[in-house]
């Protein structure tokens, strides 16, 4: 006999036992009624006797612990958490693990890999697309096609809460990202493959210990090797700086300044096919750069002077800030004109120049900064680039729900492939500038700029070899 039908049986007897006991005592009590004082001292307290009691208590509790536990998908788990390339992935539909694989909704899934997703309510099939790499999968279907080849799944997709489900880790490896699932942690981390994804060095003066040079050349100036030159696409040299009256300076109260031996760096990054921008920077201090702005003389003699020197460069850097602090209404859309009118007899002064056509990147505050004097919408039709200084919001590393905002209300005026994310490096560790990569990738910027060289950490360093 079983072991549970022999327990059942105990279970039955005792109960049996019991059922006697009680008839036999209340024929007892009923013809001691006379006497109820003496009935009521020699009542027991509880109904079952103490023996009885722990006889049926054992074989109850030996019943339960010889039934069959609950499947393991019955038990009650923690929520499985998604990050691609640092950034955690939101689902309005949790993710299902079944047979030992994670199923995810594909919407989500593909947004977050930026990977164009086709749905055929006719076919129920689900089409993921890349640049390269085309995956068709079917409902309930075992077998995925991958750019027309058969492939076998352990686990079919499946609509689950009105949601299409997909396998994980088929959908993400075989269009080229790398999954690790962490077990104990419930976690799954996605690395998207490097997109090899322009980025701007800006490049400035420092310490021995700081030196942009060093950190990018790997030795002493003037020496110059490969180093890192392999993980930065293009110089943003700050060297230049304006006075309101709107002359070139080569050396500012602010600490921009052209080095001795500046021709070196030039020469340096041609041979390592680096591309430069002169960078002029000036801030709004005692209200010079509006002063500045505001004066049509001024600004003439600015846009000459930078278009004169923009020969030496590939680019022209326009770093000027601080406007529109604390102002509003007309002040501030003056301000906003007057700004973007600089850059429009900038940006058409560049393209003059029938011998060589510089570009011309700005690097602009935040939108949601406390500087809004920049027209981002307006701005976009006069300049080839645009770094969005997504920092300096106060906690560190910058919170990415703040820079993630920078970028959306940036997206909604500029276009993508015009907008590269700025990191300041002196917030970041390299784990969160993993996560800075992974916002630009996620929202098909055309790149990120770092502040600045000679800040870059070994571990920095990998994760921009790896971006």
């Amino acid at each position: 006999m079983p072991t549970q039908a022999r327990i059942l049986k105990m279970i039955n007897y005792i109960m049996n036992c019991l059922t006697r006991h009680a008839r036999n005592k209340k024929i007892r009590n009923t013809t001691n009624l006379h006497n109820t004082t003496n009935l009521r001292n020699k009542t027991p307290r509880h109904g079952i006797s103490g023996l009885a009691g722990f006889l049926l208590f054992f074989a109850s509790l030996s019943l339960m612990l010889t039934l069959p536990s609950a499947p393991a998908w019955a038990q009650t788990s923690s929520p499985v958490t998604v990050f691609i390339d640092g950034l955690p992935l939101e689902f309005d539909v949790p993710p299902l693990i079944k047979e030992g694989r994670t199923l995810v909704p594909f919407r989500a899934i593909a947004e977050g890999l930026r990977i164009q997703v086709d749905w055929n309510e006719t076919t129920q099939t689900v089409t993921g697309k890349t640049a390269t790499q085309t995956l068709l999968l079917k409902i309930g279907d075992h077998t995925a096609y991958l750019n027309g080849q058969a492939l076998s799944l352990d686990v079919p997709p499946e609509i689950n809460n009105a949601r299409t489900l997909i396998p994980l880790r088929v959908f993400s490896e075989t269009l080229g990202f790398t999954v690790d699932w962490l077990e104990h942690e419930r976690t799954i981390k996605i690395f998207s493959p490097p997109s090899h994804m322009p980025v701007t060095g800006f490049y400035a003066l420092g310490s021995s210990e700081t030196s942009s040079w060093k950190n990018l050349f790997g030795t002493e100036f003037p020496q110059a090797g490969v180093g890192n030159t392999k993980n930065v696409s293009k110089l943003a040299l700050g060297w230049y700086s304006l006075d309101e009256k709107g002359a070139l300076l080569t050396k500012s109260t602010t600490g921009w300044q052209r080095p001795g031996g500046w021709e070196t760096v030039l020469d340096a990054a041609e041979r390592y096919h680096l591309q430069t921008e002169m960078v002029v920077h000036m801030t709004d201090q005692n209200g010079s750069l509006r002063k500045l702005i505001a004066d049509p003389a001024a600004t003439a003699q600015a846009v000459a002077n930078i278009a004169a020197e923009a020969g030496l460069y590939d680019g022209v850097n326009l770093d000027l800030e601080g406007l529109g602090w604390q102002e509003q209404g007309e002040t501030l859309a003056a301000t906003r004109a007057d700004f973007t009118n600089f850059v429009k007899l900038l940006y058409q002064k560049l393209q003059a120049n029938q011998t060589k056509k510089a570009t011309l990147t700005l690097t602009l505050h935040a939108p949601n900064s406390a500087y809004p004097g920049y027209d981002y919408q307006a701005l976009a039709n006069w300049c080839d680039e645009i770094i969005i200084m997504a920092y300096d919001y106060g906690p560190k590393p910058e919170p990415l729900p703040l820079v993630q905002g920078a970028i959306e209300s940036a997206l909604r005026m500029v276009p993508a492939h015009k907008l590269l994310l700025g990191i300041s490096l002196p917030s970041e560790r390299a784990e969160s500038l993993q996560q800075k990569i992974g916002l630009a990738k996620r929202y098909g910027l055309k790149g990120i700029a770092l502040w600045r060289l000679g800040l870059v950490s070994p571990e920095m360093w990998s994760v921009l070899e790896r971006r």
